[in-house]
């Protein structure tokens, strides 16, 4: 997963804080709560652990596919 390092707006560190808001949340507790708890009060701060997504998944079958094309393409150069 790629998490946000710090708050794009403001510089804050949130890395440090990402694992246990995701864990809180996935177990039920309030998303406000949560981030209150770990001293977020900035929106901005807050706003990058509440919209940072695991995306990875996603995207991996298309550099696959990239890297074999790549590899097609050197191949069938002489």
């Amino acid at each position: 997963m790629i998490i946000p390092v710090r708050c794009f707006t403001c510089g804050n560190l949130v890395a440090d804080k990402h694992n246990e808001f995701q864990s809180r949340v996935k177990n039920g507790e309030d998303p406000k709560k949560v981030l209150d708890s770990l001293g977020l009060k900035r929106y901005c701060c807050r706003r990058m652990l509440i919209t940072s997504m695991d995306i990875i998944d996603q995207l991996m079958p298309y550099n696959e596919a990239q890297w074999r094309r790549h590899a097609e393409y050197t191949n069938e150069r002489p």
